[in-house]
């Protein structure tokens, strides 16, 4: 593991792991790789529910990690693989709860009063993909309620926990191991850091709003029509 991403997910983690792909630390353990992989919910299932928190067993093949819910455990992290650089994401506070509470906070809370139709696809996903369908409770045990207290409705709750996390790390992490970084800065500070050439080609910007629920849902019919 050379880099782990300390920022929560809405930070510009999607745009950093291609950003980092390019620069060669990859592949970028990312959310996406637990929804692509329903086993791996399992394990951070595992982790969040205190069973067991092999880190080397579940970031095996990556070179660096990003986002939920492996941001949820930077202290862990940073102290299993001291030799690993630490670039923490930050974007507006106002800015990032909109993002995230239009996407997975709502995704979330969905869950708490999902309609029959929805009920009946989550059993059809249970049968078919029996690891993903753990996803929720996952969520709740690794980010939702370790994170937020549960209180992922709160605004204000969820602003001040934002801020203090991007405090935390900073007191926490050496100054000459951490970087604080937007994706709207660019190669130059990331390039800097990590100490590797500036890439010719344009800085990745990825933007998942405007598709998550689609692709979500996506996700879910594939889960029911081809088991994994």
């Amino acid at each position: 593991m050379k880099v782990i991403g300390a920022g929560f997910g809405r930070t510009g983690t999607a745009s950093l792991k291609a950003a980092l792909e390019l620069l060669g630390y990859g592949p970028c353990y990312h959310m996406s790789a637990v929804i692509a992989q329903p086993y791996r919910v399992r394990q951070w299932l595992d982790v969040g529910e205190g069973r067991s928190r092999d880190w080397d067993e579940i970031f095996a093949g990556f070179q660096s990690a990003l986002d939920w819910p492996a941001a949820a455990y930077w202290r862990e992290l940073a102290a299993h693989y001291p030799d690993a650089k630490v670039i923490l994401t930050v974007r507006d506070p106002e800015r990032w709860w909109d993002s995230v509470s239009e996407t997975i906070f709502r995704s979330a809370l969905a869950e708490r009063r999902l309609p029959l139709r929805r009920r009946l696809i989550r059993r059809l996903v249970a049968l078919r993909a029996p690891d993903f369908a753990l996803y929720p409770r996952m969520a709740r045990a690794t980010v939702m309620d370790r994170v937020f207290d549960g209180r992922i409705d709160d605004r204000e709750h969820a602003i001040e926990v934002f801020e203090r996390h991007v405090a935390e790390v900073r007191a926490t992490i050496a100054a000459d191991r951490l970087l604080v970084f937007e994706s709207k800065e660019g190669w130059g500070p990331l390039c800097a850091f990590l100490g590797v050439p500036v890439p010719e080609e344009p800085f990745p910007q990825v933007n998942e709003r405007p598709a998550f629920t689609r692709k979500r849902r996506g996700r879910l019919w594939r889960l029911i029509v081809r088991g994994r």
